[in-house]
C-alpha cells in the first residue's frame, strides 16, 4: 500500500515540536540500558566474571518483559500530587527518573566483587524503575497523536527511535572513552552517568501532556461494569470490583476483541520471535569485542558512537520507506536484513580484530537496528487501543523484549558450554534465529496488511468527515 503524502509533506512533519518530545523522551527511555547493559558487562568483564555469570546477570533485564503486568496502573493509578502538577503520563516519568538516578549513584560505591549481590538488586531496581517508565514513555507517545493524525505514527516511530539510539549508543559511548582515561574507574563513571540521568529529567518537566478522552471511556466502561454487577451480586464490592475489572481484565479482553482471538495469537507469536537472534547477539557483543582484541575507546568510538549516529540515520530512512510502502514491508525487509548482518560478526571472529571489519559490521547492524525498530514501533503503536494505550503497548513491547532479556541471558552458557567459546559458530547461530519469524511473518502477511489497511481507513474517514 502507497500511501498518498509526498516526500516533502512526510519530512514537514518532523516540524512538529511533539516529535521533538518525542526524541527527547525516547533519550530516557535508551539510557538506563547503558546502565545495566553495556557498561555493567564491561565492568564485570574488567573485574574477572565468567561470560556465564556476565550474561546471566542480564536477567534483571527482565524487568522489560513483564512489565505488562503492571502496565494497566499506569493508565488508570493517579500519583498523588504530582499527577495534579504533571499529568497522568509525565508524573509516573518524573517518579522513575529519579528513582533511576538515585540507583545509579548508589551503584557508585559498590565494591563490584565483594557485593555482587547489592550491584544486581541496583540494576534490579533500575530496570524496573526504566521498564516502568518505558511504559509511560510509549503511552505518552502514541497518546501524543490524535487517531486523524496517525500518519505521523512512522515519523513519531522514527524519533522515538533515534531518541533510543541517542540515548544508548551516543550517550552510552561517553563512559567507554572515560575508562580508558587515568584515575577514572567505573564507579566514578556511575556517578556521571546519573547525573546524566537527573538533566534528563528536565525533559519531562517542559514536555507538555498529551490530552486524551482515557477518563471518559473508563468511566463509560467502568458504569457498565457497576451495573452489570450490582444486578448479580447487589453490594458494597460493585465498585472496586468494577474499578478492577477496567484496569486488569477490560485492556486485554479489548485487544482480543479488536483483532480477534487468532490474529491476536498469531500477531504476539509474531512479535515474540522477531528479534531473538539479534538480541543474543547484543547480550554478548561487548564480550566478544573485548575478547578479539579491541579496546574500550574503539567499543565507544564503533559500538557506542558510530553505531548511534548511524542508527539514527537509517531510521529516518527506514520511517520514509515504511511511510510509502508500508509498515509490513519494512518488517519483511528489516528481517532480512538483520539475518545478514549478524554473518559479520562471524567474520571478524575469523579475521580478528580488523578496524575496517567492525567499521562495517556496524554500518550494516546499525540499518538493520534502526530499520526494524522503526517498523516494529509504529506496527505496535497501530495496534493499540488510545483507552488503553500503556497496556496495549507493553503487552506487545514486553514480548518483543522477551528473547532480548530472559532468553538472551543464557547467551553466556551457549557461547561456552554449547560452543566451547566458538564465536564464529555463535553468530551464524544468531543468524539462524531471524529466520522463523520471517516464515512466520509471510503466513500471516494478508492478517496483518488487513489491519494496516483497516487502520489507514479509518483515519482517511475520518479526515473527509
Amino acid at each position: 500500500m502507497i500511501l498518498k503524502a509526498s516526500l516533502r509533506e512526510y519530512l514537514s512533519y518532523y516540524k512538529d515540536k511533539r516529535l521533538v518530545t518525542i526524541f527527547m523522551l525516547g533519550i530516557s527511555s535508551g539510557f538506563p540500558w547503558v546502565l545495566i547493559g553495556s557498561v555493567m558487562s564491561a565492568w564485570l568483564k574488567d573485574e574477572g566474571l565468567s561470560r556465564s555469570m556476565i550474561g546471566l546477570f542480564g536477567l534483571v533485564f527482565a524487568a522489560y518483559t513483564v512489565n505488562f503486568l503492571w502496565s494497566p496502573l499506569i493508565d488508570r493509578v493517579k500519583l498523588p500530587i504530582l499527577e495534579r502538577l504533571l499529568g497522568q503520563r509525565r508524573s509516573w516519568i518524573l517518579l522513575c527518573q529519579c528513582i533511576i538516578a538515585a540507583a545509579t549513584l548508589a551503584m557508585s560505591t559498590v565494591a563490584l566483587k565483594e557485593q555482587l549481590f547489592v550491584a544486581a538488586l541496583l540494576c534490579f531496581v533500575i530496570a524496573l524503575s526504566s521498564a516502568t517508565h518505558d511504559i509511560a514513555i510509549d503511552a505518552f507517545r502514541i497518546d501524543s497523536l490524535p487517531e486523524e493524525e496517525s500518519e505521523k505514527a512512522t515519523a513519531a516511530a522514527a524519533m522515538a527511535t533515534s531518541g533510543w539510539w541517542t540515548g544508548y549508543a551516543l550517550l552510552g559511548a561517553m563512559p567507554f572513552f572515560l575508562a580508558d582515561l587515568p584515575n577514572l574507574n567505573w564507579p566514578h563513571i556511575y556517578v556521571f552517568l546519573a547525573a546524566i540521568m537527573l538533566m534528563l529529567v528536565v525533559v519531562t518537566l517542559l514536555a507538555k501532556e498529551p490530552e486524551s478522552n482515557r477518563d471518559v471511556v473508563q468511566a463509560q466502561l467502568e458504569q457498565a461494569y457497576q451495573a452489570k454487577l450490582i444486578e448479580l451480586a447487589p453490594g458494597k464490592l460493585s465498585q472496586l470490583t468494577a474499578w478492577l475489572a477496567v484496569t486488569l481484565i477490560e485492556p486485554f479482553k479489548s485487544f482480543f476483541r479488536k483483532n480477534g482471538v487468532k490474529t491476536a495469537i498469531a500477531l504476539l507469536a509474531f512479535v515474540f520471535l522477531f528479534k531473538i537472534g539479534e538480541s543474543f547477539l547484543a547480550r554478548m557483543s561487548i564480550v566478544f569485542y573485548k575478547e578479539i582484541g579491541f579496546t574500550n575507546s574503539q567499543i565507544g568510538q564503533y559500538s557506542k558512537l558510530g553505531s548511534g549516529v548511524i542508527t539514527i540515520i537509517f531510521a529516518f530512512l527506514g520511517s520514509i520507506f515504511n511511510h510509502r510502502y508500508g509498515i509490513v514491508k519494512g518488517l519483511f525487509v528489516s528481517g532480512v536484513a538483520m539475518a545478514v548482518s549478524n554473518l559479520m560478526f562471524s567474520w571478524i571472529a575469523i579475521a580478528g580484530p580488523k578496524e575496517h571489519l567492525y567499521a562495517m559490521a556496524i554500518v550494516i547492524d546499525g540499518f538493520t537496528q534502526a530499520w526494524s525498530l522503526v517498523a516494529m514501533v509504529a506496527f505496535i503503536s497501530m495496534l493499540c487501543d488510545r483507552a488503553f494505550s500503556a497496556t496495549h503497548y507493553a503487552l506487545l513491547a514486553s514480548l518483543s523484549s522477551l528473547g532480548r532479556t530472559v532468553l538472551s541471558s543464557y547467551s553466556g552458557v551457549v557461547i561456552d558450554d554449547w560452543l566451547a567459546g566458538n564465536w564464529a559458530v555463535f553468530f551464524a547461530l544468531t543468524a539462524l534465529m531471524v529466520t522463523p519469524s520471517l516464515a512466520f511473518l509471510y503466513f500471516i502477511r494478508h492478517k496483518l496488511y488487513a489491519i494496516e489497511a483497516s487502520y489507514h481507513s479509518r483515519v482517511n474517514f475520518k479526515e473527509k468527515v
